[in-house]
């Protein structure tokens, strides 16, 4: 661990600051515009590893081209200011050109868990992801990367990548931080007016609703999915783009909840698009929610 913060941008600052670390190395990939949620991660990895790195880089190849990348909320000064407070070791900001220099050409690929739900509903983002993420872990080595649970799919396509291309970095899933009235932080919240804000909060009470549903006993995901889209019919600000119930691992739909299962929503609430997700587990004798 340093005794200040240091912030780097190219290559060649990177490998020459990250001499000074010591490990083990703990890496929060970010797009910047931190929240809670952001800090709860860089806490987790500050009890785990003697130093901790964060990335900045708002990757414009995980976007669609009409989607927000030109208007991702951006507030560096603020994110170096609350990273500085949390005790992070390294910053590394590293500009679109060092990231894509000109005639970039090679892409990382995960095949089958890609397909559905944010693949299917984003061509094209799981590679973009795939890609900075293999980028980041080859520029900054860290011993164990941290995520968050939201991004559930993304997780997993990560793992993945990491199990299948033998990269040498333990893979760390951190609990949703939500705000007290229930919606998942996130830095696209900034974009909701106060009445899509109260909106929102349909996301989260339709899962609270559906946890409701299996500890009453029901374990048939369309029927706990028709539940949920009469709570969805109920807001008018919102449109679902997809409910799945899933198996957590390998993301494949499951039509009968046995054992553990993953909720996952996208839902559009006026323009702005939001994912939330509830993990169950050990369903039948006593059932964990994360």
């Amino acid at each position: 661990m340093t005794e200040s913060m240091m912030i780097v941008n190219n290559l060649d600052e990177l490998l020459y600051a990250r001499r000074f670390l010591d490990r083990p190395l703990g890496l929060v990939p970010t797009m910047g515009y931190l929240h809670a949620g952001h800090i709860s991660l860089i806490q987790q990895a500050r009890q785990e590893c003697n130093s901790v790195l964060v990335s900045i880089f708002v990757n414009p190849t995980q976007f669609g081209p009409n989607e927000d990348f030109t208007s991702y909320p951006r507030n560096t000064e603020g994110d170096l200011h609350l990273l500085e407070q949390a005790g992070v070791d390294l910053v590394w900001m590293p500009s679109p050109e060092v990231m894509y220099p000109p005639g970039y050409q090679t892409w990382v690929e995960v095949e089958n868990l890609t397909l559905p739900l944010e693949g299917a509903t984003r061509p094209g983002h799981f590679r973009g992801v795939t890609t900075v993420v293999s980028k980041l872990f080859n520029a900054m080595r860290p011993d164990r990367a941290y995520f968050g649970q939201k991004d559930a799919q993304q997780a997993q396509v990560i793992r993945q990548m990491v199990r299948d291309l033998n990269i040498p970095v333990e893979i760390k899933l951190c609990p949703i931080i939500r705000e007290a009235d229930g919606l998942a932080m996130s830095s696209r919240n900034t974009y909701l007016d106060p009445q899509e804000r109260q909106a929102a909060t349909v996301l989260s009470r339709s899962l609270w609703a559906a946890k409701k549903a299996i500890e009453d006993g029901e374990r048939r995901s369309a029927e706990i999915k028709k539940g949920m889209v009469s709570i969805f019919e109920a807001e008018s600000l919102a449109k679902v783009q997809y409910i799945a119930f899933v198996n957590p691992d390998t993301f494949e739909e499951i039509g009968v909840i046995t054992e553990k299962a993953l909720i996952l929503l996208a839902v559009h609430i006026g323009k702005t698009r939001l994912i939330d997700n509830l993990l169950l587990t050990e369903i039948g004798q006593h059932s964990s929610m994360l």
